[in-house]
Parts: C-alpha cells; sequence; structure tokens
C-alpha cells in the first residue's frame, strides 16, 4: 500500500513508480524480462560454467558490456552468437526385432507382437533434437541374426542438469522476491529399449557337476536322464546344445589328502583328486553326454567344502574350450550337496597367488593352475557372469540351499533350486529354472560412477497401467514387447577432459545383446578450443598476455583483468582496488577466501581439486553444504552443494536434500489414504501417532499392535466353528451367527506382514489358550487362520492330590517314630553292653556278695602293738 502523497510533486513520482513496477511485474511474467537477474547465470565467468547451468546461455560478441552468461531466451544476444548446446540423440543402428512365427502371434494381441518404428520417438524437455541415420539401418535379413534388443547402437549428446535450491529469489522489480517452493530441473533425456523374447531361441546348457564319492548315486542317475533332458529342453528350442564337467578341489592339504596312497586312490573305487575337468564340450548329441557321464568316475577330498569356483571361473571365462555361441542362452548348471571355498581359502594350502579370471585349460580339458592361483572371490565370478552373459543355476541339496540361495543374489541373474538326494529331478528343475529365467527381463547398465544417473521406466506389457519405475518385467511370452523408457541424466562433469567421451552399455540379464550408448558430455564450448576461428592467443583483446576464446580474455598467471590490461605485481598496489574486492564496507577483502588483484579476486585453491572456491568475491564454494551421513548434500543423487546451500535434485527436498519431495512413498501399496489415516508424511517417511485405540506402527501406519481391532468381534466365531465352545456353541447358534468366515485350521498360526495379517490371542472359560489371524484386506471377504488345537493346561485331580498328602504325612510321622524307636534301641543296647562289659571287668571275692554292707565297722589303732 502507498501513503499519500504530501504534495503533487510526489504524488507523481509515485504515479511513476507504480506504473514502472508494474510494467516490470508484466514483463516477468511474460518472460521478457531478464531472467539472468533471477538466476545464477551472471556468476559463471566463463563460457563452460554457464553451459553447464540449465537454461542459461553464453554471449561470445565481441565488447559485450552486460554479463555474458545469461538466461535470455530473446532480445539480449543475437543468435549467431549465443551458445546454448541441447541435448541431441541419434540412432546409429536399429534393427527390428525378430518376429515370432504366425503360431505364436495367435491369440496375440498386434500391439504385444508388432514392433513399430514409433518406439524409437522420443523427446527431451530441455530442447533436445532427434536425428536418425538411414544409412546405418540394417533390417534383419540383411544381418542374418535372431534380434532381441532393439535399438542396439544410439548415440547422445548431453547437457549437465542443474537445480535451483528452494528458497527467494530477488528479482529487478522494486520489493518483488520470488518464492521457489521445489526444486527446477532440466529432465532427463528419455529414450526406448525394446525387449522380445525370439521364438526358439538357441541354449546352451553346461552342466557342472561335484564329483566327490558323496555324490556317486547322483552320477548313476544322471547319466540315464541325459536323453530326457536334451528331450525335455528340445520342447523349448530345437537349437539346443549340452555339455558336462566335473570338479573335486586343489590336490593340496588341507582339501584333499597328499599321502602318495590316498593321491592315486582317496577311496575305494575312487580316481585320483582333480581340480576341475571338461569332460564333454557343448554338443548336440544327448547320448555322448550319458556317456560321458556314466564314464566320469568319482574322487574324494578331505574337507567339506568343494573348489567349485575354480571349475565354475573356467567354464565361464573358457569359451572356446567350452563351446559357449555368441547367439543364445547359456545356462551353467552346477550340482553339489557341500559348499563352497571362495578367495582367501587358499591360503591355507600355501596359494597366495590372487586368481587372474583367465583360462587355463590344457588340451585334455584339465585345470592346470588349480594349485598356483587362488580360489575366485564372489564379485570376479559376478563381473564373469555379466561380461560373458551366463544364468547360473545352482542345483543343491536341501542343506546347502539356504547358503546358495544368499549367493544367487549376490550373482546376476543366477537362481538357486533344491536337489533330490540323488538329482533324480534334474530334468523338472531345468525345465522350471529355465521358464522362470526365460519369462522374465532385467535391464541393467554398466556404469560405475556418478557421472550419469539411468533410471528404467515401463508399463510392463499392461497398456493401461501407470508408467512405473522398475528394471524388471515378468510373466513374458514368446513374442512379447516390452518397452523400457530409459531417462539418462548427466550429474556432473568429469574433471578430466578424457572422460567426457563414454560408452554405456544396457542389456538385459543373461542375454548376450546390448545396446551401446555412446555418450559425449556437453562439459566445453567449441569457442574454448583451438580449431575455432576465433580463438587467438597472444591476442591484441587481450593485451598480448593471454588468449582469447568465446569473447573474453584468458589470462596468463602474470596479467590480470577483463583484457589482461593489469600486472598482478603491480596492481596490488594501486589505490582504490581492494574497495572493488569488497561485497560492502563491513565484509573482508575477497571474503577472506582471495587475494585482491587489479580490483579482481582471485580464489584460494583449495587441496582437494573437486573443492572450488568461487563467486566475484569469492563468496561462494561447492563444499560448506550440509553433509548426513558423511555425504555432501546426502549425495550426488540426491543433490549438489552450490554456493554453500545444497541444490535438491528431483525428488529431493530439505537443506540437505535428504528428504522426499512426495507423498508417494506415504501411500499404502493397496491404495488408501496417506499413512493409512494414522499419520503424517514427513520427509518422505509416516510418522504415526498415538490415538485412544492404541499406537499405530509399520511403514505406512497401517498395524496398531496395542489396538483391538477386530479380535473381539470374530472371538466367538472362531471358538464355536473350530473348538466347539464359547457363548455359541451351539449348532443353531454358531450357524446363524457367523457367516462371514471358516477359519482354516493350521498347526501354528503365522502371520504375513506384506499382506497385513493380524494375529489374536485369548483364554477361554476352560483357561485354555487358542490364537488365530485375520485378514480383512479384501473388503468382500475375510480370510481367518484358526489354531488346529487349543493349548490348554493339564487336568488336576484334588482328591487324589489330598490322599497323596495326607498318606504322606502319615508315612512321615510313622517313619519318624520307627526311625525313633530304632535309635532308642541301639542306644539302650549299647548301655546293656557297657554294663556287662564293666561288669566282668570287675575284681572282687566270689565268697562275698559286694551289695551287702556290715552292719558293724571295726577300726584298728595302727599305734596299738597289741601290748
Amino acid at each position: 500500500m502507498f501513503a499519500a502523497p504530501r504534495n503533487p510533486r510526489e504524488g507523481a513520482a509515485m504515479y511513476v513508480l507504480a506504473i514502472a513496477l508494474l510494467a516490470c511485474i508484466a514483463q516477468l511474467a511474460t518472460g521478457q524480462l531478464s531472467t539472468y537477474q533471477l538466476t545464477t547465470c551472471p556468476g559463471k565467468t566463463t563460457c563452460s560454467q554457464c553451459i553447464q547451468t540449465t537454461n542459461c546461455r553464453w554471449c561470445t560478441m565481441p565488447n559485450f558490456t552486460h554479463p555474458r552468461c545469461h538466461g535470455q531466451i530473446e532480445k539480449y544476444c543475437p543468435e549467431e552468437y549465443t551458445v546454448d548446446p541441447s541435448n541431441t540423440f541419434q540412432l546409429v543402428q536399429g534393427r527390428e526385432l525378430t518376429k515370432p512365427s504366425r503360431r505364436v502371434l495367435e491369440g496375440q494381441s498386434e500391439r504385444e507382437s508388432y514392433y513399430s518404428s514409433s518406439h524409437y520417438q522420443s523427446s527431451s524437455s530441455s530442447s533436445s533434437s532427434f536425428q536418425q541415420s538411414s544409412s546405418s539401418y540394417e533390417s534383419e535379413s540383411a544381418a542374418g541374426s535372431i534380434v532381441q534388443i532393439s535399438p542396439q547402437r544410439v548415440s547422445l549428446k548431453l547437457r549437465l542438469s542443474e537445480y535451483l535450491p528452494v528458497g527467494t529469489l530477488e528479482t529487478p522489480c522494486p520489493g518483488i522476491v520470488l518464492l521457489i517452493e521445489h526444486s527446477f530441473a532440466d529432465e532427463a533425456f528419455r529414450f526406448n529399449v525394446n525387449y522380445a523374447q525370439a521364438e526358439d531361441y538357441p541354449v546352451d546348457l553346461y552342466y557342472l557337476m561335484d564329483l566327490s564319492k558323496s555324490m556317486e548315486d547322483d552320477k548313476t542317475i544322471l547319466s540315464t536322464l541325459g536323453a530326457d533332458l536334451a528331450s525335455e529342453m528340445r520342447k523349448i528350442t530345437s537349437n539346443f546344445k549340452l555339455g558336462f564337467g566335473s570338479f573335486v578341489d586343489k590336490v593340496l592339504m588341507p582339501y584333499v589328502s597328499t599321502v602318495p596312497k590316498n593321491l592315486r586312490e582317496p577311496c575305494p573305487g575312487c580316481v585320483a583328486p582333480y581340480g576341475y575337468h571338461n569332460l564333454m564340450p557343448l554338443s548336440t548329441d544327448a547320448n555322448l553326454f550319458s556317456h560321458e557321464v556314466q564314464r566320469a568316475n568319482v574322487s574324494g577330498n578331505l574337507d567339506a567344502p568343494e573348489g567349485g569356483f575354480d571349475a565354475i571361473m573356467q567354464a565361464i571365462v573358457c569359451r572356446e574350450q567350452i563351446g559357449w555361441r555368441e547367439k543364445a542362452r547359456r545356462l551353467l548348471l552346477f550340482s553339489t550337496d557341500a559348499g563352497f571355498h571362495y578367495a582367501g581359502d587358499g591360503k591355507l594350502g600355501g596359494v597366495i597367488t590372487p586368481n587372474d579370471g583367465e583360462c587355463h585349460l590344457d588340451h585334455n580339458g584339465r585345470y592346470t593352475h588349480s594349485t598356483t592361483q587362488d580360489y575366485p572371490s564372489i564379485s570376479q565370478i559376478n563381473l564373469k557372469v555379466k561380461q560373458n552373459a551366463i544364468n547360473v543355476i545352482f542345483a543343491v541339496t536341501a542343506e546347502e540351499l539356504s547358503v546358495y540361495e544368499q549367493l544367487s543374489r549376490l550373482v546376476e541373474g543366477s537362481s538357486a533350486a533344491k536337489l533330490s538326494n540323488d538329482s533324480s529331478n534334474i530334468v523338472s528343475l531345468v525345465r522350471d529354472q529355465y521358464n522362470k529365467i526365460s519369462s522374465s527381463v532385467e535391464m541393467k547398465d554398466n556404469r560405475t560412477d556418478n557421472v550419469i544417473d539411468v533410471k528404467y521406466y515401463s508399463r510392463c506389457r499392461n497398456t493401461n497401467g501407470a508408467l512405473q519405475q522398475t528394471n524388471r518385467c515378468e510373466g513374458l511370452k514368446v513374442g512379447d514387447v516390452v518397452t523400457f523408457e530409459a531417462h539418462i541424466t548427466l550429474l556432473q562433469c568429469p574433471n578430466d577432459p578424457r572422460d567426457w567421451h563414454q560408452v554405456l552399455q544396457i542389456y538385459p540379464v543373461g542375454i548376450n545383446e546390448s545396446l551401446t550408448v555412446d555418450i559425449e558430455m556437453l562439459c566445453s564450448c567449441p569457442c574454448e578450443h583451438p580449431s575455432d576461428p576465433e580463438y587467438r592467443e597472444r591476442a591484441d583483446e587481450c593485451s598480448n598476455a593471454g588468449t582469447y576464446k568465446c569473447g573474453i580474455c584468458e589470462c596468463d598467471g602474470t596479467n590480470h583483468g577483463q583484457r589482461c590490461e593489469c600486472s598482478a605485481l603491480d596492481s596490488l598496489l594501486e589505490p582504490g582496488m581492494v574497495d572493488a574486492c569488497r561485497m560492502s564496507n563491513a565484509s573482508e577483502e575477497c571474503s577472506g577466501r582471495g587475494q585482491c588483484v587489479c580490483g579482481v579476486c582471485v580464489c584460494e585453491r583449495r587441496p582437494n581439486p573437486d573443492e572450488l572456491i568461487e563467486g566475484r568475491y569469492c563468496e561462494c564454494d561447492n563444499f560448506s553444504c550440509d553433509r548426513p551421513g558423511g555425504l555432501l548434500c546426502s549425495g550426488p543423487d540426491h543433490g549438489r552443494c552450490v554456493c554453500g546451500q545444497c541444490e535438491c535434485r528431483d525428488g529431493w527436498t530439505g537443506p540437505a536434500c535428504d528428504c522426499r519431495a512426495s507423498n508417494e512413498t506415504c501411500m499404502p501399496p493397496g491404495g488408501g489414504e496417506l499413512c493409512s489415516g494414522h499419520g503424517t508424511c514427513e520427509c518422505g517417511t509416516c510418522r504415526c501417532t498415538v490415538t485412544e485405540d492404541g499406537r499405530y506402527t509399520g511403514r505406512y501406519c497401517e498395524k496398531c499392535p496395542t489396538c483391538a481391532g477386530r479380535c473381539n468381534e470374530f472371538k466367538h466365531c472362531v471358538q464355536c466353528q473350530q473348538y466347539k465352545t464359547g457363548p455359541l456353541a451351539a449348532a443353531n447358534e454358531c450357524a446363524t451367527n457367523c457367516t462371514l468366515f471358516v477359519p482354516i485350521p493350521v498347526e501354528k498360526v503365522t502371520i504375513d506382514e506384506e499382506r497385513n495379517d493380524n494375529k489374536c490371542t485369548f483364554f477361554d472359560e476352560d483357561d485354555c489358550r487358542f490364537e488365530f489371524s485375520y485378514n480383512d484386506s479384501d473388503q468382500e471377504k475375510v480370510v481367518v487362520t484358526a489354531q488346529e488345537e487349543r493349548d490348554c493346561p493339564p487336568k488336576v485331580f484334588m482328591l487324589g492330590i489330598a490322599l497323596a498328602v495326607i498318606a504322606v504325612v502319615v508315612l512321615i510321622g510313622m517313619a519318624v517314630l520307627l526311625l525313633w524307636k530304632v535309635l532308642t534301641s541301639i542306644h539302650d543296647q549299647r548301655e546293656f553292653a557297657r554294663f556287662e562289659k564293666e561288669r566282668m571287668m570287675a575284681k572282687w571275692d566270689t565268697g562275698e556278695n559286694p551289695i551287702y554292707k556290715q552292719a558293724t565297722t571295726t577300726f584298728k589303732n595302727p599305734t596299738y602293738a597289741g601290748k
């Protein structure tokens, strides 16, 4: 609001100001105002820094007086002098997917089976262009090979995506401030990758078997199943090859016994131990497979784990010796009943040389470096599996299944399955695992750094469904075309210009086909290269002390200034130059992080070359932002540090870019309210509330362990239906009141957290404990699972206990009396015996009675002599 003018002159001035303000706002709204004042464009001093910022353009016009890095689209710099590269896409090789036969197409829609070139149409919000080279296009007939992924090679030119920070921005309109509520960014460059499982695609199956003594019965069974295995696989493909190899362990202590006798025959009927032996390269002869399996002999070792990793490595990398075909789905079936040695275990046998991942088979197919190289590591196995596009199937016994399931999570494209103790289920196991592998597709790539970000989206054949972020689709049939939308974003420009050209491989796991993406990063301007006509060293425009490029001077180390007119040695003494290096009178010179040279701040250089101090007054840096978890701005995938503040990438927000910008992660998978209506979404995570019923928990606040839920509602029906007890025990009562569900009896009640099962526990009138669970996710029906038998306390017979207590008391009393009687009898006998002993030892005249005492007593005077 404007105050009332005190005189006509002030009123006129205010009127002019209001008109100018409205005009400024109008220009700001229509984009006609110089946008560089609303962005960080003017802060970029070189062309390469400018084009690495979204919507910023560089002006190369000579004698240009405005900031050269700007965001204005028109009426700022002539088009011929504007440097504004954009993302471009070029199709280099795009052979069509192999179409299935008419038999496969029957019953499938035209959309699923017919591949259209429109899949290649891609768009980008950053004025990306699409170019197609018709000369590089090859038809399927000319190539003469099966194609399961299309296109095969594309070329991309990517510009760095830049994000504006959350906050406020000053505008050139007086008093007008823009509030940015979320980060802005260039969308990732998008293009489609199509995959279709080809009909009758060749399959190579190499059976790698543990031939230690414990697998002897398995070998016998397998020798009879070779023909069945080949016959079953030929139902899937007519182009099938089968191979066989075996392994035991390193011929060293403590893996095998090195006693000469045991080296010749470690067990009765066994052959000498060995590391790995390729017994049969891939072949179409199933009878030969059965013969080789039957002819192979078992051996023995000492410790429980086997040397399977040595065998897997050689079976993968020895492509010529095994016979792996270039265009085939490669299956490596690994069969054992024991664990495995891995990198580091070789030191027990004195082997310290790491495994080199190379092929070391002699002309007989035996592994020659078993005793000289350590076992491979899991990461080495995973690397070779990816490089050679092999699907490993770990067929192991039930005792080892959990171990190999964990191993399969670390090896790309592998799976683990239960093998019967005698391997009799190997045919069905291979068939089921192959169907599982071939009916799904998982897209991956070979990026190893944080320079490029790749995300995959697909509808997975569901045309009515929304595009979801996923790199895996399942339930595919031959001829089904699945389209993945790849979103590629350039996150940062590498420091080394040699890394500005990279090759990205996008491939379906287990398939030896890939899409090659040649990426050129637009991290520099053409005018910065000596090949540009306007590029001049020691140019007159730069006072013969610098290089003129992109309309500006790049001075040598001894001169500074816009035209290199200032000497670094003399400019320190020039008066008034220091004031030009201060943001304000109260601020330090060059913010205390640089040196003022010729009125220009030369910022300090950090020991770490990735940490930069920049800006006109050295006020900005890219390393002083928040570091949650030790990661700057929560890591490059979340945001990056610009001028001391985190600029969040798409999908993240917060001062440290550690909060998700959307509430999608707080929505239950099955739909419903935010945080199930029992909490608030903070930073992409549900914060559950406490109600009168209880405290809600769970990822979506969908659980309430302290809430009664519907347990009391279902209690009486479960009692009457399952246990024939409770208030509704009468048949007519139970049938009338309990029609919503029929409990499913189980031995022990378990709940599935993912299905949101609820568990209830009660004690009935008989003091018996019973449990049941219910799931009411489906509003039309309730699924109840009840404990089959109640846990009741044992029955107590009170009369028997009372009689037993009385009997025990009586018996104890009688025992005490008897003991007392025995002790007194023993005491009397001892006293009588002592009396008898004393009597027998007494010495007196036998003619006198010692008890009798006479009535008179005679005393004699000893001095009387009788006179």
